[in-house]
């Protein structure tokens, strides 16, 4: 049985482990933090707009436990925000605990608070990587899915400093870059104005710090939209965010909040004193990250060369997945860019041929797109997502965008990728 390590336990980290699980390998997952599903913790939002379509076409490939966990786990479903439709918000208290049960049924196992900070090599292969404590884990093939964000001082020179965010750097230690650690140079994302990284899309805030009428909407609707006084109105800030699918005017107009568990504000970052001057924010106090006043998280600054197989270029036995694939902004792109990844690692272990998701379906052109675009100097300087912004315009252009179930999945069988991921390898 091929043995499979996974250097990461976001979104996409897990998806890889349920991936390379069903396909016959022994699975580990090592997190660095004492919790599964990094950003994850603080993102919640499904199903809105294209992402519909990339989550049916990954059910229908056979990858749907964590799209199961989601709707689980749901606050509230087919739901609207301004420029996003039919969304799932699931509880970001309930999501990681929900995550690790789909896991330990697979039969994958994660260890957390185990942070890799070396790999071992035989010419342009990983042998084994090694973490704080001097461990080592040996393996057939390696992928990875670390993310693009951190350390601290990343923050500080791209951003407006650490606000000690969900990534929590400064108690678990920042994540490394595997495959710079091999010897591979990793590239960059850039912001419109040509600056590195990009800042996290979003902050907390304490539900109970608001308006009891904020609550209320919150509550029941899901979505509360509180128009902003316009000499408190922000300049800027959308432009930095990773997320541009929500750089969009209502977003500038009006504190926008969505009901993931916590009152998610979405701007990466928003003066409290500022804040608090907008009716219903009298009392208003974030909660990850503590310093949201300030900024959030840098990134998309260390993206990993790959293949559309997702391959990382330079190595002959590491995958990747999620950020590390490209700018990828999502917890759907992570998870479908982290199953093929698991996948493809089983494959490249058992010398199967890998496969590549035809561009047929959104999820095999967004991959081939994004790695297209990253070639180019204004490609680097824009985010891609199914749920808006670029992408989602092309998915609409190739007429790939749709909300009807049966016709996705039977565009999927069209190109023979039904239940590929129920199959085992071997």
């Amino acid at each position: 049985m091929p043995r499979v390590v996974i250097v990461g336990g976001g979104w996409s980290g897990v998806a890889a482990g349920l991936a390379a699980r069903k396909a016959g390998a022994e699975v580990l997952v090592l997190e660095r933090a004492d919790m599964l599903l990094g950003t994850g913790l603080v993102g919640g939002i499904m199903r809105n707009n294209g992402r519909f379509v990339a989550t049916e076409e990954s059910i229908a490939m056979g990858a749907h436990e964590l799209f199961d966990a989601t709707e689980e786990t749901a606050r509230h479903k087919n739901m609207e925000f301004p420029g996003h439709k039919h969304a799932t918000l699931y509880d970001v208290a309930k999501i990681e605990p929900a995550v690790r049960k789909k896991l330990t049924e697979a039969g994958v196992e994660f260890k957390l608070k185990q942070r890799v900070k070396d790999v071992k090599m035989n010419g342009t292969a990983i042998t084994a990587v090694i973490d704080e404590q001097g461990r080592e884990y040996e393996a057939d093939v390696f992928v990875e899915t670390t993310g693009t964000a951190g350390p601290q001082g990343n923050c500080l020179k791209y951003g407006n400093g650490c606000a000690m965010c969900i990534l929590r750097c400064p108690t678990f230690g920042p994540r490394i870059a595997l495959a710079t650690k091999c010897g591979v140079e990793e590239f960059m994302g850039k912001k419109a104005d040509g600056t590195f990284g990009a800042m996290s899309g979003s902050c907390k805030l304490h539900m109970e710090s608001l308006s009891e009428e904020i609550q209320k909407q919150l509550y029941t609707k899901g979505v509360a939209v509180v128009p902003i006084p316009r000499e408190l109105q922000k300049e800027g800030a959308l432009e930095s965010k990773a997320c541009q699918q929500y750089a969009l005017a209502e977003f500038k107009e009006n504190v926008i909040l969505l009901d993931t568990g916590h009152a998610k504000l979405m701007s990466p970052y928003y003066p409290l004193d500022t804040l608090r001057r907008i009716p219903g924010f009298e009392n208003a106090r974030y909660e990850d990250p503590y310093s949201g006043g300030i900024g959030n998280s840098m990134r998309y600054l260390a993206l990993s060369p790959r293949d559309n197989f997702l391959k990382t270029k330079g190595l002959d036995n590491l995958f990747c997945g999620g950020e590390k694939a490209g700018l990828l902004v999502g917890h759907t792109e992570a998870i479908v860019t982290g199953s093929l990844a698991g996948h493809n690692a089983v494959r490249y272990a058992s010398k199967k041929e890998l496969v590549e998701i035809p561009t047929s379906l959104a999820i095999g052109d967004a991959i081939n797109y994004v790695k297209e675009q990253m070639t180019t100097e204004e490609g680097l300087t824009k985010k891609y997502t199914f749920s808006g912004s670029v992408y989602f315009e092309r998915m609409r252009e190739l007429g790939l965008y749709t909300t009807d179930v049966d016709a996705i999945h039977k565009r999927v069988a069209e190109a023979g990728m039904t239940g590929l991921y129920n199959k085992k390898v071997n």
